[in-house]
């Protein structure tokens, strides 16, 4: 499999970019990033500008692509800004892989995720679903995660806090309100892509306790 991974430099695709890198079935990971990967063998990580991503670059060929972009609304600044990086940029993302011949592809959205939503950040996840459900891919999954576990470079203060205590109280929580560690989440978004089972499908939370 060719493969194609937006969001390798974060928490989520990190993981998924380490996974890919060790499993034999995958041939070839691309992996577009505005900031340098460490090298490896079976990884080409084109540097970019996700406004003006270019259409017919040759590195789009693929079969499958995992897409972890994202950020918060904080570290985003603006409404704007952030939907620019959780809507415009996997968007984009998507419909230039179809170009390129993906049959799949795996999202890692959020617990939540409703285009009708109240709240802003689970309506720009739901839209999100909604706009790739159109594109035209034989398969198609939304991971969606609760809280993520793990280290990232720039702990968010907020995160920590509500992993502490999410930590002390996961024997008395139900699953899907439990911490997601960031490899599950990885592993959920490569076994999608890799499977590349036909239809739109969703992994909850409580499955990736």
């Amino acid at each position: 499999m060719k493969l194609l991974l937006a969001g390798a430099s974060g928490l989520v695709g990190g993981h998924v970019l380490r996974l890919a890198l060790a499993d034999p079935t995958v041939e070839r990971v691309t992996a577009p990033t505005r900031r340098p990967l460490p090298p490896h063998p079976k990884l080409d990580a084109p540097l970019l500008d996700w406004d003006a991503l270019p259409a017919d670059a040759p590195w789009w060929r693929a079969d499958a692509a995992v897409c972890a972009l994202g950020t918060t609304l904080r570290a985003a600044g603006s409404r704007a800004a952030f939907r620019k990086v959780d809507y415009d940029y996997p968007l984009a993302f998507a419909q230039a892989a179809r170009r390129g011949g993906a049959r799949a592809y795996a999202l890692n959205s959020a617990l939540g995720a409703d285009a009708g939503s109240l709240f802003f950040y689970n309506r720009v996840k739901g839209e999100l679903e909604a706009a790739l459900a159109g594109i035209g891919f034989a398969s198609l999954t939304y991971v969606r995660p609760g809280l993520i576990e793990g280290e990232r470079e720039q702990p968010r203060s907020g995160e920590v806090v509500a992993t502490k205590v999410l930590r002390i109280a996961a024997p008395l929580l139900p699953r899907a309100w439990r911490l997601n560690p960031a490899p599950r989440i990885a592993e959920a978004l490569l076994q999608a892509a890799s499977r590349a089972e036909p239809g739109v499908h969703a992994v909850g939370s409580e499955r990736l306790v």
